[in-house]
């Protein structure tokens, strides 16, 4: 497993009976996680501590119930990035904070170029990745079909102190752009995407990651310059497990740019315990050196 342990503003506290607690900053939330299928190692109490907690409808959705008066929003900090999070719908905070590790990486493949590389995000939501490759020296292009993840992207890029650097901010439809970009001859050294398990376009279209991700990769192959650097794919649904990713990458990139794929899951440590949180599956193409 990959882990992301170097956060100093987040920390997985306890999990448990269908739940996780966790600190964000100095604030503790307590959310659904239904891959937590054990009993909870704190006493209760600990638990009951939580500044607010999220309870899932038996009708779809949910909401968040406040012990504490929390802000609208607040920062977290990764090293010298910085992010706001807050209390959102479905659970969610604008981050996901296990893919530290990939941002990591990916900044690495970045730094170690010794070239200019231009960067695809297909999917970016709030823009982790986004800062973390500005920061590293890439040319990064965000797409996102969402307007006001979008917008959040730009915000994290300016608490980070990197309002200046090149990023292209796109709200469009992550399928269309990237053939459009086919069509322009626009090339990137690096590609990655963290596509939705499920969804629908704006015509009602249905999107189900499992029969959708390997036509996207192929297109997104096309794109690639002559001397690609990297590719990195993110998945949440549990019927692509690792070496499903793997297999596709193998296929779609490896005849075409030789290079080396790897996959494996992700995850976070637990505070004081001896056991890792399991938060979905990566997969990585880099090139040869």
């Amino acid at each position: 497993m990959l882990i992301a342990n170097r956060w100093q503003d987040y920390q997985v506290l306890d999990t448990g009976d269908g739940e996780k607690l966790e600190r964000w900053g100095k604030y503790i939330l307590r959310r659904p996680d239904p891959q937590v299928i054990w009993p909870k190692t704190l006493p209760i109490k600990e638990w009951e501590k939580a500044d607010a907690f999220y309870t899932r409808s038996a009708t779809g959705g949910g909401q968040w119930t406040y012990r504490n008066r929390l802000p609208e929003s607040w920062q977290v900090g990764y090293g010298a990035l910085s992010f706001r999070v807050k209390t959102m719908g479905f659970k969610h905070t604008g981050l996901f904070p296990e893919q530290a590790v990939n941002w990591d990486w990916m900044a690495k493949k970045v730094a170690g170029a010794g070239r200019p590389v231009r960067v695809l995000n297909l999917f970016g939501y709030t823009g982790g990745a986004t800062v973390a490759l500005a920061a590293a020296g890439a040319q990064v292009v965000h797409v996102d079909a969402a307007k006001n993840m979008v917008a959040a992207g730009k915000e994290n890029l300016q608490l980070s102190g990197l309002g200046d650097r090149p990023v292209r901010w796109i709200v469009d439809d992550c399928l269309k752009f990237v053939q459009r970009e086919q069509r322009r001859g626009r090339q990137y050294e690096g590609i990655l995407m963290d596509p939705p398990s499920y969804g629908r376009g704006p015509g009602g279209e249905v999107w189900k990651l499992e029969n959708e991700v390997y036509g996207l990769i192929c297109e997104c192959v096309k794109v690639l310059s002559d001397t690609p650097v990297f590719f990195l794919i993110n998945s949440y649904t549990t019927g692509l497990q690792s070496m499903v990713l793997y297999d596709l990458m193998q296929r779609a990139i490896v005849p075409k740019f030789g290079g080396k794929v790897s996959a494996d899951e992700i995850g976070l440590p637990v505070k004081d315990q001896n056991m890792l949180l399991p938060c979905g599956t990566t997969g990585r193409w880099e090139a040869d050196r």
